[in-house]
C-alpha cells in the first residue's frame, strides 16, 4: 500500500511540474485566469463537499475573477 501512495504522490508532482511549464508563454491576464480557476475549483469543491457541480462552478467563477484582476479599463 505504501508503494501505491508513493507512486500517486510522484505522479501528481510530475503532472504539476509539467503543467506549470505550459504557463511560460502566457500573458499575465492568462495566468491570472488559470490561477483563479484553479483556486475557485478547490474552494468550490471544499465548500460543497467535493460535488462536481460545486467544483466546476467554483472554477468558472474563479476564472472570471482571475481574468478581471489587474485590468486597467
Amino acid at each position: 500500500m505504501k508503494t501505491i501512495k508513493q507512486l500517486v504522490v510522484t505522479a501528481t508532482l510530475a503532472t504539476a511540474a509539467l503543467g506549470l511549464t505550459g504557463c511560460a508563454g502566457m500573458s499575465q491576464q492568462d495566468r491570472n485566469t488559470a490561477i483563479g480557476a484553479g483556486a475557485g475549483a478547490v474552494i468550490g469543491g471544499a465548500l460543497t463537499g467535493g460535488s462536481a457541480v460545486g467544483t466546476v462552478g467554483g472554477a468558472a467563477v474563479g476564472g472570471v475573477v482571475g481574468n478581471q484582476v489587474g485590468k486597467t479599463n
